[in-house]
């Protein structure tokens, strides 16, 4: 399969896993102790849409050619597929519950990301020596960010009485 193909794939199961925990981890989060603190619907579903909508611009500019767009994909591949052992996999297996997002992230994410970080190694799309802390960096910002992303969220107008 094609890196392209590749790229647009990720966005796309980016987007179904997204989709998963917007409608299930608020509430899940009410009751899941350490693995995530309580959550509202707006901030979560805002910071989920913000994230799904960098996962197609990284997917516009790299399959554009811009290489800044393909270190940013492969990173936030990195981050997804790292986001599937922690927190989803620990959690269900500590909680002895489902976490949401476990299973898109098992079957989407885990494969599409490992597939697509391999791609782009293969096609000499990104060099190891970049990817090893462009990816790692990418990573913590996707992590810095979801505080910041929430906060915004929680001064949205949206589903608050004016």
């Amino acid at each position: 399969m094609s890196f392209d193909v590749l790229a647009w794939l990720f966005a796309a199961a980016v987007t179904v896993h997204n989709s998963e925990e917007a409608i299930f981890l608020p509430g899940w989060s009410q009751t899941a102790a350490r693995w995530h603190a309580p959550v509202g619907k707006v901030e979560f579903r805002f910071a989920v849409a913000v994230l799904t909508l960098f996962a197609y611009a990284c997917a516009g500019f790299s399959t554009a050619g811009i290489m800044v767009g393909t270190y940013l994909l492969c990173g936030y591949a990195l981050a997804m597929l790292l986001n599937v052992f922690i927190p989803h996999l620990a959690a269900t297996a500590v909680m002895r519950r489902y976490a949401p997002g476990t299973a898109t992230g098992v079957c989407l994410n885990l494969p599409i990301t490992a597939l697509l970080i391999r791609r782009a190694f293969a096609d000499h799309r990104i060099a190891l020596s970049t990817f090893a802390w462009a990816g790692p960096l990418t990573v913590l910002t996707i992590v810095l960010s979801i505080p910041l992303l929430f906060a915004i969220g929680r001064r949205l107008p949206l589903g608050h009485p004016a």
